[in-house]
């Protein structure tokens, strides 16, 4: 795989359909309803092939298998981690009717002894956002950020922070900027608030689309390392809502937890476009090490 390019390097964007995100989420059809898919190592974080890479990877295969085109609800639960290689979608259209078509989708990779491990299972509603209303009344609000170039990436890491055991090697396809006062578990000093700020893009340039809405609630770190806990964070389950195609430009992410209790936290993520829109929410409940 190429390496990415970074925000600085790039001249020319890549473009929505051809990009590195586009062609590490393709899938092929075997038959009618079955995808292959051999997940990318780019997208990896510690032990595992990040969560909402996976989203987007079953939300492709939805996409082909269903009438409509536009992801409207996913709800996944990760049932055991995936691995970089080979890997299987089985999908089911479960209800189609004139504006959402409902289906289900499940990914399997492969044991030593050849017999298939499910990793992820997806029910999900799709449709077509451009058909929608433009009527909105809300009291949302978008997260107060700095600007891009006060806030940091991965290549911004101050000296002496520690570094993140395992692989990180998703956040080469990354242009994430962190607002520096959810920065304080990098130097050590962690707020105790579960919150999480970023400026977020693909390194490529390319800009969002309703289907990379669903990495894009999942790509930033976990809110449990500003809680002062370290180590993975494994997603059980995520919900995500798209609300409206993505304007052209950089997506803010802000991401909250208010409840940890058991070993578990709550994330709940909003993603804002360049047009001060609510374009996507998500909430997913993951489990800590404590202690």
């Amino acid at each position: 795989m190429a390496d990415a390019v970074s925000t600085q390097e790039r001249t020319v964007p890549a473009r929505i359909g051809d990009s590195e995100f586009d062609r590490d989420t393709a899938v092929t059809r075997r038959e009618p309803g079955v995808y292959d898919i051999d997940l990318s190592a780019g997208w990896t974080i510690i032990n595992a092939v990040n969560g909402g890479y996976l989203l987007a990877v079953l939300g492709r295969a939805l996409a082909d298998a269903l009438p409509h085109a536009d992801p409207f609800t996913v709800s996944a639960h990760y049932l055991t981690a995936s691995t970089p290689g080979p890997a299987v979608i089985r999908t089911e259209t479960v209800r189609t009717g004139r504006t959402l078509s409902t289906g289900t989708a499940s990914l399997f990779q492969y044991a030593e002894d050849g017999t298939e491990v499910e990793r992820i299972r997806v029910l999900a509603s799709y449709g077509d956002l451009d058909a929608l209303p433009d009527d909105v009344r809300t009291t949302a609000t978008p997260p107060a950020l700095p600007p891009i170039d006060q806030c940091f990436g991965a290549g911004d890491a101050p000296e002496g922070a520690p570094p993140v055991p395992g692989s990180s090697a998703i956040t080469g396809r990354l242009d994430l900027k962190l607002d520096p006062s959810t920065l304080g578990w990098a130097l050590g000093a962690p707020s105790g608030k579960g919150e999480m700020r970023a400026w977020f893009g693909l390194a490529d340039g390319r800009d969002a689309d309703p289907l990379s809405l669903l990495l894009a609630v999942d790509a930033l770190p976990p809110t449990a390392f500003e809680m002062g806990l370290k180590g993975w964070v494994p997603t059980v389950e995520l919900t995500v809502h798209v609300r409206t195609r993505p304007a052209p430009g950089p997506l803010r992410v802000s991401i909250t937890t208010r409840n940890l209790a058991g070993g578990f936290l709550e994330e709940d993520a909003e993603v804002w476009d360049s047009a001060d829109r609510l374009v996507a929410q998500s909430r997913q409940l993951a489990r800590v090490r404590l202690g």
